[in-house]
């Protein structure tokens, strides 16, 4: 039997085109849901694997639509194969129930590990360039050092509430309770 798992990140798009796609590729049951795809808790997936039997195929538009996280396309892919089924990405053209499909999905997924590491590799190289520059990362404090300590003096002295700063140096609430 072939399994279509359809999936978006948020209740304003439309899975109209996936499904449309997976019933072309000849899926018989469609699991559909509108979550995040970092999420591992998603009840259709989990529903849909639970339904899985040796010789079905779990169908996708494109991989991303089963997972967004390398380590968990490839833990779900696992868990597929564990139970005698296969897994069939239409865009990237992966079909796990070949031979020749499981060797292009572990060098398509080893690929993608590689970019993912050189991604977080040149990031890494570049905030330590930034860094010896005398650049610090990150977003500038939304009070000066003359700011806070005006807040505990007004705090103080005045007598005035953190609502009543929060509105006079334009900040949220907590930012003047960390002050």
């Amino acid at each position: 039997m072939i399994l279509g798992y359809a999936r978006v990140s948020t209740e304003d798009q439309y899975l109209d085109a996936q499904i449309s796609a997976l019933t072309a590729a000849g899926a018989e049951r469609i699991w559909a849901e509108k979550i995040s795809g970092s999420k591992r808790a998603r009840p259709e997936l989990e529903r849909m694997l639970d339904q899985l039997r040796p010789g079905d195929v779990v169908v996708v538009t494109k991989y991303d639509r089963l997972s967004r996280s390398l380590q968990d396309l490839l833990t779900l892919v696992e868990q597929v194969r564990g139970r005698g089924a296969g897994f069939r990405s239409l865009a990237e053209d992966i079909d796990t129930t070949t031979p020749a499909g499981r060797l292009v999905f572990h060098v398509f997924a080893s690929i993608a590990q590689f970019e993912r590491e050189r991604i977080a590799e040149r990031t890494r190289e570049g905030l330590a360039a930034a860094r010896r520059r005398g650049r610090v990362g990150g977003r500038p404090p939304a009070l000066s050092p003359e700011q806070k300590e005006e807040v505990r003096r007004l705090r103080d002295s005045e007598g005035r509430g953190i609502a009543e700063l929060s509105r006079l140096f334009r900040v949220s609430e907590n930012t003047i309770r960390r002050a």
